[in-house]
């Protein structure tokens, strides 16, 4: 092959690299493995053994490393997202949950059912930094600020969200929302968080400068996931026990569509362009896929069992 024909079949193969859809990692929670879907062809393209008892999940922002909570063995796995193999595990409390992974990638938060607490996580090294003590019990998901200043942590038992200060690594304060809160998500500038409220069927929505609820939309019955579009203007809440999704106008503060999905939808992810919404379907052991610009749904895909969420990179 001539240097030149060389030259362009490397760049044809940078150019498909830089341009392949993205693939969405779903943690199956009884069959102990990750579910990787190819978001082009919506195939399953492969199964990742994850553990024991694998609930939330994050990435570094390249997508090459996944962190994964593993409840049965009370610790944080480390996978090569491209080998599926183990790098490295990080000692937790027992029954971690929600994972979440900062901005830039530094720091991983997760939240520590049992210990009623938030584990902060140096993400390069591994090192546990800080165990942080939260007012709410059995805490399920501690969420990242877009800018890393603040983790909003929500607990089953408990009637609101605890606010840590990340760089004091330590509680500042509580703001009053719906009974059991749980999926929480920001707004791009995040100057707003919404948090479904199980209990309340709701979704409060907190004005993050003053600390306090601006709204509460009514919702399903057993409201738990939450999705914010990457423009910010739409709103994606799951509701478990009506097996549908809403679309809340974040301007409005309004419903305006509610799509059916499978058995007890949970936590849920966008593609990277809000194209796509997944949603991961608890007792259907399946995966819902909605396309956002007509809020219809357009593909079941079945994945494990028990599927907990979805991460996209």
């Amino acid at each position: 092959m001539s240097p030149a024909r060389t030259c362009l079949l490397i760049a044809s193969l940078l150019s498909a690299g830089a341009l392949a859809s993205p693939l969405a990692y779903v943690p199956n929670e009884k069959s102990a493995t990750l579910s990787v879907i190819d978001t082009a062809s919506g195939v399953v393209v492969r199964d990742i053994a994850a553990g024991k008892r694998p609930r939330g999940i994050a990435a570094d922002p390249a997508g090459r490393t996944l962190y994964v909570t593993d409840a049965g063995s009370s610790v944080l796995l480390a996978l090569d997202a491209d080998a599926g193999t183990v790098l490295g595990t990080v000692a937790l409390g027992k029954s971690p949950e929600g994972v979440s992974a900062s901005a830039d990638g530094q720091l991983l938060a997760v939240a520590v059912e049992e210990g009623n607490s938030v584990t902060l996580i140096e993400a390069a090294s591994r090192r546990v930094l800080a165990e942080i003590p939260v007012a709410g019990r059995n805490p399920e998901h501690a969420v990242f600020s877009p800018d890393g200043r603040w983790l909003l942590v929500s607990a089953e038992d408990a009637e609101q969200v605890d606010v840590i200060d990340v760089a004091a690594r330590r509680q500042v304060g509580s703001i009053a929302v719906g009974l059991r809160p749980r999926g929480i998500g920001f707004s791009p500038d995040g100057s707003r968080a919404y948090v479904a409220c199980e209990l309340a069927n709701a979704v409060h929505v907190i004005d993050m400068e003053a600390r306090k609820t601006l709204a509460a939309i009514p919702a399903g019955k057993n409201t738990a996931g939450i999705a914010v579009h990457p423009s910010g203007r739409q709103v994606y809440v799951s509701n478990g026990a009506d097996g549908t999704v809403m679309v809340v106008d974040a301007a409005t503060n309004t419903v305006t569509a509610t799509i059916p999905v499978g058995k007890r939808p949970w936590n849920m992810a966008l593609t990277p362009d809000g194209s796509r919404l997944y949603v991961a379907n608890g007792r259907s052991d399946s995966v819902s896929v909605i396309d956002t610009a007509s809020a219809r749904r357009v593909a079941d895909i079945g994945v494990g069992e028990l599927p907990w969420g979805v991460l996209i990179r």
